[in-house]
């Protein structure tokens, strides 16, 4: 099975990195210091932040489709990142090392199959969710506290 696992587009938050906390805050965002391992996820390169480390914390929409699953949530982003991280047939250790939900839709938004499993099992999931021909993609989640951690596409 062929998959490529993606972070979030890098230019949707460049604008972010160079604003104060003070345009930052109108705009909802909240920049936070990472201050222990694990614990600060970046959906642009599927990167955890190590302690030291700057990243903004804002809402984002991961499931802009116009059905009832239109979805959104808060991220962490770092302002380090450079290039959006993608992963072809490949599970990023982000992702690995966690409880995970994962979420098939077809190509409109609509949610046909979903499951919660340990990320070591993320492969099966990939495999048996895109055996169904009317899957186009799926979104991964941190079950534990529900945020969006990134989207595979067919490979």
């Amino acid at each position: 099975m062929n998959y490529v696992i993606s972070g979030l587009p890098l230019q949707s938050f460049q604008p972010l990195f160079a604003l104060d906390d003070d345009a930052l805050r109108e705009r909802g965002v909240v920049r936070q210091i990472a201050d222990r391992k694990r614990s600060f996820p970046c959906r642009i390169t599927l990167q955890d932040a190590e302690p030291g480390e700057s990243l903004l914390l804002l809402s984002w929409t991961h499931q802009d489709a116009a059905t009832p699953y239109r979805s959104g949530g808060p991220i962490f982003v770092r302002e380090s990142a450079l290039v959006t991280g993608a992963f072809r047939n490949m599970i990023p250790e982000q992702q690995r090392s966690r409880l995970l939900s994962v979420r098939a839709y077809d190509a409109h938004g609509w949610m046909r199959d979903a499951e919660v499993a340990e990320g070591t099992l993320l492969e099966s999931l990939i495999e048996r969710f895109f055996a169904d021909a009317q899957v186009t993609y799926l979104h991964v989640h941190n079950a534990r506290r529900g945020c969006y951690a990134c989207r595979v596409d067919r490979g």
